[in-house]
């Protein structure tokens, strides 16, 4: 099996740290964490980071199946938060220095708890009724009707895998008129029900399929967020995605591409 580039480069940059006498976390295998936990040595400074794309990692996270299918994402929070907690107390026990903090890593990676931590800091993020540890839960079609035409609608939104990452699975849905709602979104809804994740972006103009499709997504956790215009240059809206990273009050990293095809 071809291992993930992404790993391949942390460990590139892991060894040239040390080559140059530096000191540099150990980063345990998450396959060994899954399966038989890490073994951590006193006085080590170990790493924890997103276990990546590794196909073999994905399906110990997320259990057997089409790596294509979109659910399964809750039951992955709950395997890789585990495995974070179990290394984490074996570092403690040797008295090991653990960089990332267990409790933090799983509001990460919940974007109901992460909207709320951000919101609470005075970043500005989208509105959300399903922000922090005391929102309602989102447990199917009806609930994200409400959030769309309530007394507060918010007419567009993104229903979003509350575990989810790269857009699996996220319809944009608007309510267009009385009654009438349309969602975009990369889930290719089959004849028997099933959900498999698509590079294409598909219309849905039928009620009963968009409920379909978000009352299949519920168990795993949803989270809805206002849906803003993109900014739009030489008259074209989304025409560029930017993302900035700002640490400090200043920018370190900048990812700069143009928007996909709409």
């Amino acid at each position: 099996m071809v291992g993930n580039p992404r790993n391949r480069r942390v460990e590139m940059f892991v060894a040239a740290v040390r080559a140059a006498g530096l000191p540099a976390p150990r980063l345990p295998a998450w396959r060994d964490m899954l399966r038989h936990g890490a073994r951590i040595e006193a006085g080590e400074t170990v790493g924890i980071d997103s276990p990546g794309e590794d196909e073999e990692v994905e399906r110990l996270l997320r259990g057997p199946g089409d790596p294509r299918r979109v659910e399964g994402m809750a039951r992955w929070h709950a395997r890789f938060t585990g495995a974070v907690r179990e290394v984490a107390t074996t570092a403690r026990e040797a008295r090991a220095a653990l960089l990332d903090d267990p409790v933090e890593l799983a509001e990460v990676f919940d974007k109901r708890l992460c909207h709320g931590v951000l919101s609470a800091a005075g970043v500005a993020v989208p509105s959300s009724p399903t922000s922090g540890p005391d929102a309602p839960s989102v447990d199917g079609w009806d609930d994200v009707r409400a959030a769309l035409v309530g007394t507060a609608g918010l007419r567009r939104a993104f229903v979003k895998l509350a575990h989810g990452s790269s857009a699996p699975g996220v319809p944009a849905i608007s309510a267009v008129a009385p009654g009438r709602f349309r969602a975009a979104t990369s889930v290719e809804l089959t004849p028997d029900g099933a959900l498999f994740n698509s590079l294409r972006v598909r219309r849905y103009d039928k009620e009963a399929d968009i409920a379909t499709i978000v009352d299949a997504l519920a168990p795993d956790g949803l989270h809805i967020e206002s849906r803003l215009p993109k900014a739009a240059q030489a008259g074209r809206a989304g025409a560029a995605d930017l993302r900035v990273v700002v640490i400090g009050g200043r920018a370190t990293y900048v990812l700069s591409a143009p928007a996909a095809p709409r």
